[in-house]
């Protein structure tokens, strides 16, 4: 073998080990991130001056007015809840009504038994927040997230959906005391749509960035009211 040709196989060395070093050098990263480490940034939504992050600080319980279910089989079954990984929020459907005439339907429900439904909470028309289930407890709202999952129903006054102002102004307290009890961060905060593609709630559906914009006031008023 010549000196040139030496010159050339040991530079072709050099080369495959310095390639087996920067691919083992990307594997170890990959595993490092997938194992929760930060050597690869995670994409997250930017909700703007308040990027909370996660944990969520904790805010004041909203005024609640609790009027827990008679424990039965058909709106409190009485089931523990796994860790509470998001918020869901729903719309009653049948505008007009108020947050007293669903929690009603609920209670009645262990005599009529006509259905499986329930939540966890309801906001009313004029802000009232009505407390149905507890939230360690499995509520009938949210399908295949019942088990891990806090439910709030929303009162609307008409067909479009649109939440009063006293109503959306509660609903944010409420996710915000929420997504602190359980350090839930933004995206955590869902819609029943999210879960099974049902028109709910019909307006947030309708509108993404209206959806958008409610967590964005979660969030301002976490980063305004937290402690």
């Amino acid at each position: 073998m010549t000196k040139e040709e030496r010159k050339r196989q040991i530079a072709k060395r050099v080369a495959a080990v310095g390639g087996g070093i920067a691919a083992v050098t990307v594997i170890a990263a990959a595993i490092f991130w997938f194992r929760g480490g930060s050597s690869m940034p995670v994409a997250r939504r930017n909700y703007g001056e308040y990027d909370i992050g996660n944990p969520t600080r904790q805010v004041e319980r909203p005024e609640l007015d609790v009027q827990l279910l008679t424990v039965n089989e058909y709106s409190r079954p009485g089931t523990p809840a796994d860790q509470i990984r998001s918020v869901v929020v729903h719309y009653t459907a049948n505008p007009g009504s108020t947050a007293q005439n669903n929690r009603d339907y609920f209670e009645n429900l262990k005599d009529t038994q006509e259905t499986k439904v329930s939540s966890n909470f309801i906001v009313g028309l004029e802000g009232e927040i009505i407390q149905c289930v507890p939230t360690a407890e499995v509520a009938y709202a949210s399908n295949s997230r019942n088990h891990d999952s806090v439910s709030i129903e929303c009162c609307h006054p008409d067909e479009t959906g649109k939440f009063e102002d006293a109503t959306y102004q509660s609903l944010v307290e409420l996710v915000a005391f929420l997504c602190g009890k359980f350090d839930l961060g933004m995206d955590d905060i869902i819609r029943h749509y999210d879960v099974t593609g049902k028109e709910c709630p019909k307006y947030f559906v309708d509108y993404e960035d209206e959806w958008e914009a409610f967590k964005h006031d979660v969030a301002k008023y976490i980063q305004e009211n937290g402690k």
